[in-house]
């Protein structure tokens, strides 16, 4: 990921189109058409999932705007395949195109703020960073397990965590960077993946 462009802007999106959102049936038409690896386009619908299910459950959030939270979750990674070095850079453009809400469209840029240079600043946007790199890691660690996420515990996933070689590709710095600006503990937020990612 160290070839990503810091995206050079802070602004995204028009304040008037706050409320805009795309359908999920729209939405899931562009992940389909940007995205063709599997293991990506399911990475995409587990942050999605984890996004909705925390903005319903643990901020009390109603249905639309849990929907927003599930928009930038599935969308966060779309051109991540067809266009690493501009990763986030084309999902934005395009969102912008189609004039969606300004805060979904800064929650995608604030995904990883090491690359992009954009800083979380909303409860979504700090969500989306703790989801991200962490559940990528848990999902590793599920699938070199017989029974996957059955009876998967917090230790295992902890201690894999303090293991440099398992599932090297993922930045413990992000991790424990994303941790830090939530307020919560980072074995709850690791419970709440396990439950709610093994159903996607």
């Amino acid at each position: 990921m160290e070839t990503i462009q810091p995206l050079n802007r802070t602004s995204f999106g028009n304040p008037a189109n706050t409320g805009k959102v795309l359908s999920a049936e729209e939405a899931l038409q562009l992940l389909y058409q940007w995205v063709e690896n599997d293991r990506l386009r399911l990475h995409m619908k587990q942050v999605a999932a984890l996004m909705k299910s925390w903005a319903l459950e643990k901020e009390e959030l109603d249905e639309s705007t849990a929907h927003k939270w599930w928009l930038a979750g599935l969308l966060h990674d779309a051109d991540w395949e067809k266009y690493p070095d501009d990763h986030c850079r084309v999902i934005i453009e395009e969102l912008e195109r189609r004039n969606i809400d300004p805060e979904i469209i800064h929650c995608i840029a604030s995904h990883g703020p090491r690359h992009f240079g954009v800083e979380p600043q909303s409860k979504m946007d700090k969500m989306i960073y703790a989801f991200d790199e962490l559940s990528g890691f848990i999902h590793a660690a599920a699938l070199i397990r017989p029974n996957r996420y059955e009876e998967m515990d917090v230790k295992s996933v902890l201690k894999k965590l303090k293991t440099p070689s398992f599932a090297a590709q993922v930045s413990r710095e992000d991790i424990q960077d994303a941790i830090s600006r939530i307020n919560y503990p980072v074995e709850d937020l690791i419970t709440f993946i396990i439950e709610k990612q093994k159903e996607v």
